[in-house]
């Protein structure tokens, strides 16, 4: 059983200091959240400011949320949707021209349930270059998305899928190869 008195939270894990992070959630509650749908470029410098590595294009929606700014890439004209939340205690990279659709979840972190201690720990997310999370998905730390998979709405994804494929499902299985007219 977990006793959480023992937890301690690692040193060094956010990848800041605990001011930087603070000003980061503070920025991201106002000037980031707050700003007009139109002002991509806005949040685009914002994150950018924060140690993020974001392409040229790239949408991100004001609702959208971000842990840790500077463990985040996205290549250039990717969109990321309303209510999109990149839990960035891992590395997170997503790559061109790839879609993460309203209100799903890029989890890069967890804790060791089998140990006392319950400690925390984090694992990267890769998700590829034309790609396509449809709304709600979910994916979980240490998954590798490869370069133009599709998965289907509501799916949840913990193993690493394949490239041009399609998935759907809790957990996420292989429906078909994607192909393109």
């Amino acid at each position: 059983m977990q006793n959480l008195e023992l937890y301690r939270f690692p040193e060094g894990f956010r990848g800041r200091n605990k001011m930087t992070v603070q000003l980061w959630w503070m920025v991201q509650a106002t000037l980031f959240r707050l700003s007009p749908q139109a002002f991509y470029g806005w949040r685009r410098f914002l994150l950018r400011l924060f140690g993020a590595k974001i392409g040229k294009k790239v949408l991100l929606r004001p609702s959208a949320k971000v842990t840790y700014p500077w463990k985040l890439r996205i290549g250039d004209h990717s969109w990321i949707g309303d209510e999109v939340t990149l839990y960035s205690l891992g590395e997170i990279s997503i790559g061109s021209s790839t879609v993460v659709s309203q209100r799903s979840y890029l989890c890069a972190g967890s804790h060791e349930y089998k140990k006392p201690e319950f400690p925390i720990y984090a694992a990267p997310i890769h998700v590829g270059s034309g790609c396509w999370l449809a709304s709600d998905v979910f994916v979980g730390p240490g998954v590798q998305v490869g370069d133009g998979t599709v998965v289907g709405a509501r799916s949840s994804v913990f193993k690493s899928l394949k490239s041009n494929g399609i998935y759907m499902g809790s957990p996420a299985k292989f429906i078909k190869k994607r192909k393109f007219e």
